[in-house]
């Protein structure tokens, strides 16, 4: 009786040993551990193999799979021939799976890295096209949304990197395409000022509104902004009964827009996506 039970009882523990073993390898299996490693998974790849599976990932918009690819290239074979190139791409996937610090922060390590090389202007040039598209979502691209009214905190930081890439590289092959993101973006910041200056003439402070008009008119000169931030100083300065500065305001605005606003306000709101639309902007 006393062998049976010692049986009974081994039996009992070698079946509760396979259970919570089998428990755990089913648990391994749902967090992922249960697959391969990278190390098999890329087992014989030489840095060829990498790029060509890099770019099939990329057309397909598999950007996640793509960025591990070209970290895995930049790790095994940091001194290939093609690694300055693996790292603009590596930037440019971060860039097309919203990453865009990361994308910033690569763009900056290829600038100090390879400060030479004969795509270095494509790194300033993604860096402002970062900053430029932020906030933008896929939605916006194809509705004509006010992009004015969005928040404008890195639109200046976009304004210096295209001229920064303007100033260090004018014959580049991306300045035209900068030069025209730089005059969106202008013309957003003078709307942003607009928006801003309405708000305090509904409010009834009106020298805070003269302000942001007067800041239009002398920072951003050549937007579409102009007209309406002289409609906002003759009607500040009427409310405040300044008449004389209120009839200037008028007598600028006559002469100038003597058929109102060239540009209609709704068809400034669409500005940005007209020029998503020109040559390479998401290239």
């Amino acid at each position: 009786m006393h062998t049976i039970l010692i049986k009974f009882l081994t039996v009992c523990c070698l079946i509760l040993s396979l259970t919570v073993l089998t428990g755990c390898a089913t648990l391994q299996s749902l967090a992922g551990g249960g697959g391969s490693t990278d190390e098999e998974t890329y087992a014989g790849w030489n840095a060829d193999k990498f790029r060509s599976e890099a770019k099939i990932t990329m057309e397909a918009s598999n950007y996640d799979k793509a960025i591990k690819l070209y970290e895995a290239l930049e790790t095994r074979y940091p001194f290939d021939n093609a690694a300055p190139q693996t790292q603009l791409d590596s930037a440019y996937a971060y860039y097309k799976n919203n990453d865009a610090e990361s994308a910033i922060n690569a763009a900056d390590r290829f600038i100090k890295t390879y400060p030479r090389d004969n795509h270095v202007d494509y790194a300033y040039y993604l860096k402002g096209l970062v900053n430029y598209n932020r906030g933008i979502t896929f939605v916006d691209r194809f509705l004509p949304t006010d992009t004015s009214q969005r928040d404008q905190v890195h639109a200046n930081d976009a304004l210096e990197n295209f001229a920064e890439l303007m100033r260090r590289y004018p014959k580049s092959h991306y300045v035209a395409d900068a030069q025209q993101r730089t005059v969106a973006i202008k013309n957003n910041l003078a709307m942003h000022e607009i928006n801003i200056a309405r708000y305090y003439m509904k409010r009834k402070a009106y020298i805070a509104a003269v302000n942001r008009a007067k800041t239009v008119i002398e920072k951003y000169p050549r937007s579409i902004a102009v007209p309406f931030a002289l409609e906002i100083l003759q009607d500040a300065y009427s409310q405040l009964n300044m008449i004389d500065l209120a009839n200037d305001a008028k007598r600028i605005y006559t002469l100038n827009y003597p058929n109102g606003a060239p540009v209609p306000e709704n068809s400034g709101a669409t500005m940005s996506h007209q020029v998503w639309d020109f040559v390479g902007l998401d290239k």
